[in-house]
C-alpha cells in the first residue's frame, strides 16, 4: 500500500523515509486519529551516531526524549523514536 500525499510516495503512515536532496533528512506522513501531516526532520548535514552511549545520552537528555512524552505529529517525537 503506498500513498502519494503532496506528490510524494510513502509506504504508508507513520512510516519514516529518507528524503535526499530536501531541506531535512527524513520526512514522515505522521497521521493521528483522522489528522494528518507531513513533517520532516533532521539535518541532511550531520551524521548521526546513535550507537554512541554518550552521544545518544546528550541527544535524549537535550531533546527531553524521556521527561515528557511528545505529540506523534511533532517533528521532536519522531527524532526521539529514532534515537
Amino acid at each position: 500500500m503506498s500513498i502519494t500525499y503532496r506528490g510524494e510516495r510513502f509506504s504508508g503512515y507513520n512510516k519514516p523515509k529518507r528524503t535526499p536532496g530536501k531541506s531535512k533528512k527524513f520526512a514522515v506522513l505522521a497521521k493521528k486519529g483522522e489528522k494528518i501531516k507531513l513533517i520532516r526532520f533532521g539535518d541532511p548535514n550531520m551524521t548521526i551516531k546513535k550507537n554512541n552511549p554518550a552521544r545518544r545520552k546528550s541527544f535524549r537528555a537535550r531533546h527531553k526524549c524521556d521527561t515528557n512524552k511528545p505529540d506523534k505529529l511533532t517533528a521532536r517525537y519522531w527524532s526521539c523514536k529514532n534515537w
